[in-house]
């Protein structure tokens, strides 16, 4: 991943107050309630807030992101929360994470470059064990309107950077599909994704 890539992001997240607010994405909070906790992965984290609320409800917590600034308000986020998470700094081929090791993997605007996000959804799903649910949400390519209209609801510019259903079930073929939706929702989550967009919705269970 280039060092523009990067430095954007430790942009972002330099700042003191959160990018993305303190609180839970409200789909992720919704479905992992309903789960018994275990091991989650969570991939471009940012700054923590699904990480901890994950880790308060008592899962045991791996997360990682590009961003050092992102590591550094996460951790002090936990710390604010009194739980510990374990959070990584770099690219995924790059981290050491192992075949079947989580029991779910939760990707919450994990907007991946477009050459490598449907082979990173692949290696993602083989640290999945079997029986383990993934929890996705993120813009569908029908947001750049929505963008379009308020660039305050946040989200990438580049059509090929978002979502669709067809792609969704393309990059988790071995999933049985219990949610796979394009939904307009509002958005009110810290200073970058507020008001109305469109996003694709998905929870799979590994077969």
């Amino acid at each position: 991943m280039n060092e523009a890539w990067v430095e954007r992001w430790n942009d972002r997240y330099s700042t003191e107050e959160f990018a993305y607010g303190e609180q839970p994405n409200n789909y992720l909070k919704e479905q992992l309630e309903k789960l018994n906790p275990g091991k989650i992965l969570f991939p471009a984290e940012g700054e923590g807030r699904n990480a901890v609320f994950a880790a308060k409800l008592g899962w045991e917590v791996s997360a990682f992101d590009i961003s050092l600034e992102g590591k550094n308000k996460a951790f002090h986020l936990a710390e604010n929360n009194h739980v510990s998470i374990d959070y990584q700094v770099g690219e995924l081929e790059t981290l050491n994470y192992q075949p079947e090791q989580f029991d779910a993997i939760a990707l919450i605007y994990a907007h991946f470059p477009a050459a490598i996000k449907s082979s990173f959804h692949k290696m993602l799903s083989s640290y999945l064990r079997k029986g383990g649910i993934v929890i996705f949400e993120a813009f569908s390519k029908n947001h750049l309107d929505y963008l379009a209209r308020n660039e305050k609801v946040g989200g990438p510019k580049e059509i090929d950077m978002l979502f669709s259903v067809e792609e969704i079930k393309s990059d988790f073929p071995d999933f049985e599909i219990i949610i796979l939706e394009e939904k307009e929702i509002e958005l009110n989550e810290g200073l970058f994704h507020n008001g109305q967009g469109s996003v694709i919705r998905f929870v799979g269970q590994k077969k």
